[in-house]
């Protein structure tokens, strides 16, 4: 053929499909690479030496895409049940400020003695010891008033005793969270 070698290109699909599938044995994946082959050749086109054997220069750009995906799919890890995927997934930033806003509303329905505990026990970190101190009270009343503020923070915010957590802002975390001593 002569003119513009990517008029050429649609000639020789079926070539291509058919040398695909027998690289791939999966028509859906022969298909994106085939797809994938015209890609290259047409940005590529000018690498084509007009005259010379064009479904050849085709073959030669999809088997070179096999062998490269077949190399990558050696580097990857299979994760057919999905728990590599979850545990390197990060939550949208919003659902952060949706989560914040959830537990500011939770966190202003507590009584005031438990707010005060939460954060001085939980997002400041004081000790329980060093908490008692500061209100004046015993340190079983900290302990006590900082179980029921977790409890009914949990309640108000829906959380499962039983499930993880959904909460991305640390000081949060740290004011739901018991240190071990509860199921937060």
């Amino acid at each position: 053929m002569t003119g513009d070698p990517r008029d050429e290109l649609v000639v020789h699909l079926p070539a291509l499909r058919a040398f695909a599938i027998s690289l791939t044995r999966n028509g859906s994946v022969a298909d994106d690479m085939v797809q994938d082959t015209v890609v290259k050749a047409w940005t590529n086109i000018e690498k084509f030496e007009p005259g010379t054997n064009m479904r050849a220069w085709l073959f030669t750009i999809l088997r070179n895409t096999f062998y490269s995906s077949r190399r990558k799919a050696k580097r990857e890890v299979a994760d057919v049940d999905g728990i590599f995927t979850e545990n390197m997934a990060e939550k949208p930033a919003h659902d952060g400020h949706l989560q914040m806003t959830d537990f500011r509303t939770a966190f202003a329905k507590l009584p005031d003695e438990q707010r005060e505990t939460l954060i001085l026990v939980g997002a400041s970190g004081f000790s329980y010891e060093e908490a008692a101190d500061m209100c004046g009270v015993a340190v079983g009343t900290i302990k006590s008033r900082a179980n029921r503020g977790r409890k009914r923070l949990a309640e108000l915010m829906h959380l499962d005793a039983d499930g993880p957590v959904e909460l991305t802002d640390k000081v949060t975390i740290a004011v739901v969270a018991n240190n071990g001593n509860s199921a937060f």
